[in-house]
């Protein structure tokens, strides 16, 4: 199977993806469609603990109503649900950035791809915001219009809106192998894709050929993109690419990886099963290493 297929990427199942949200464009900047939202009786409020969901005892996310919205919080508009109005609470002042709790590692694991997906827009929306309350041109104190999808500057009218950035995670392949690396603060034995933010001025393919070469000194050519994962801590966009490899010399920045290895399509399989005697373990399912991986093993290869 080529890795560029169609049927291939449309059964490739990715972390974070697949919510049934009807986002409202169309009603964002309409007072009496927000206030009838707001006040419609179905409306629902997503429950978190920080920014940690609340999950019920098949890993979804918990709703209550807009009665349950904390005091000195403001409800952002997600969207409709199964034809819903849905809300998440914003109390501004709070800070939690890309942190992710003990306890959110465990439920990521239990949560279906859809139920990630409305958390990573939820979690990403209330991040920014919480950490966007001053306008960038002049230092203002901003507002929330657009029912949450912006902020606005009082003093120099400034407009700003949510962002999420680019980052490109890729397997070189040569010979057969794929090339993972790992990070010291990682889970022991865990490697993973290499992956790195796209600078600016810069096309997905150049950001997978200079990453590869910073992070692992292996030149790449013939980038073929697979699949993108929204990653909400705080907000980043997932890019996975393959990439072939003129050679398999690697030249490690040990500031950036630990160590880095070549690995067979056996041994990835084996990884992604559980295979307790492996010399890696794999990325957890929700990350899009894991679907990158389970990609590359369902293919013939491209060298």
């Amino acid at each position: 199977m080529d890795l560029n297929s169609a049927s291939l990427k449309q059964a490739l199942p990715v972390g974070f993806t697949g919510a049934a949200l009807d986002r409202a464009d169309r009603e964002r900047n309409d007072p009496e469609a927000l206030a009838a939202a707001l006040g419609d009786w179905r409306a629902r409020l997503l429950r978190l603990n920080g920014l940690d969901p609340e999950l019920d005892d098949e890993g979804r996310l918990v709703w209550g109503s807009l009665a349950d919205l904390p005091d000195g919080s403001q409800p952002l508009y997600l969207g409709y649900i199964g034809g819903k109005p849905h809300f998440v609470p914003l109390r501004m002042g709070e800070r939690h950035g890309a942190v992710r709790s003990p306890a959110l590692f465990a439920m990521l694991g239990l949560m279906p791809h859809d139920q990630a997906g409305l958390y990573a827009c939820a979690r990403s929306l209330v991040d920014w915001h919480q950490r966007h309350g001053f306008c960038a041109a002049c230092g203002s104190a901003t507002e929330l219009f657009r029912a949450g999808w912006a902020r606005r500057c009082p003093n120099c009218a400034a407009e700003h809106f949510p962002r999420t950035d680019p980052v490109v995670i890729m397997l070189a392949e040569h010979d057969g192998r794929a090339l993972l690396g790992r990070q010291a603060a990682w889970p022991a034995g865990r490697y993973s894709a290499l992956a790195g933010f796209v600078e600016v001025g810069e096309s997905i393919e150049e950001a997978v050929a200079r990453e590869t070469l910073e992070e692992a000194g292996i030149k790449v050519r013939d980038v073929r993109y697979i699949a993108s994962q929204p990653w909400p801590f705080p907000s980043s966009l997932m890019i996975a690419c393959v990439a072939t490899a003129d050679d398999d010399r690697i030249t490690l920045d040990t500031h950036e990886l630990e160590d880095a290895i070549w690995v067979t399509r056996d041994e990835v399989q084996a990884a992604l099963a559980g295979d307790a005697d492996v010399r890696f373990v794999a990325p957890p399912r929700y990350a899009i290493a894991w679907s990158l991986l389970t990609a590359w093993v369902g293919s013939d290869g491209c060298d």
